[in-house]
């Protein structure tokens, strides 16, 4: 009896705490996609990139302690749904689609979507040139959606990685990829300097955010750390790192 009246108090002092302190309390699960450069990738051994930096940045500034979790992009979100992982930064565009089944944190970072061709390539400058074209595009994302719905007669091709849509294109299978502006551009200017260049912007205005279960009690406590590493110039340190200039 004695035992599980201590339980019972154990549990009681528990429920009794803030939300933000019970997640305070826990190692959390934060999963991420690590072939996204300059996002999230690995180097020498070791997960890197300006959401591995971010996320570091928010969780010291809210007190809490987590376990890194690599995974593919398109399960991120069902793991989300089953509570598998907590927290969650993928460069994960913020959709009305997205916030029925999860949370989202306060918009952290302004991307779009970007086409990127051979060096050789004339022709493909907007969303409409890749009427009939073949497309390399990332499973899962929000570029997949976009050309489905806007540009119906492109010949989609997916791949689970972005770095094997950047090969198909370099072997000439493909016309095109078309993915996020700041991967492609990251893309363009490091290993395929001299072969591809980015030619248009099919998409701008979306926005990335921190991804949670729905109802989790982090999404405040993220949002206001969120908030004071951009009020005290942290978040333009971690910014100017990755992107060589100050945000706008």
């Amino acid at each position: 009896m004695k035992h599980t009246i201590k339980a019972w108090l154990a549990v009681a002092a528990l429920m009794a705490l803030p939300l933000g302190a019970q997640a305070q309390g826990k190692e959390l699960i934060m999963a991420t996609d690590t072939a996204f450069v300059p996002f999230e990738f690995k180097q020498d051994g070791k997960y890197t990139g300006f959401d591995i930096d971010l996320w570091d940045a928010v969780a010291k500034q809210a007190g809490l302690e987590y376990k890194l979790q690599p995974m593919d992009f398109n399960g991120i979100i069902p793991g989300l749904q089953t509570r598998n992982v907590d927290v969650a930064l993928a460069g994960i565009t913020i959709r009305d689609d997205r916030k029925q089944v999860i949370d989202f944190s306060d918009p952290y970072y302004e991307s779009g979507l970007a086409i990127l061709v051979r060096e050789d390539t004339d022709g493909i400058q907007s969303a409409a040139d890749l009427d009939g074209k073949q497309v390399a595009v990332k499973i899962g994302t929000a570029t997949v959606d976009y050309l489905n719905r806007e540009v119906p007669g492109a010949k989609l091709k997916l791949f689970p990685n972005i770095d094997n849509a950047f090969l198909e294109l370099a072997t000439g299978r493909v016309d095109a990829v078309v993915h996020d502006t700041p991967n492609v551009q990251y893309y363009a200017q490091t290993g395929g300097k001299g072969h591809v260049k980015v030619t248009g912007a099919v998409k701008s205005g979306d926005f990335y955010g921190i991804a949670f279960p729905k109802g989790s009690e982090l999404v405040p406590v993220v949002n206001e750390a969120l908030a004071a590493i951009k009020a005290n110039g942290t978040y333009d340190v971690i910014y100017e790192k990755w992107f060589g200039k100050q945000p706008e």
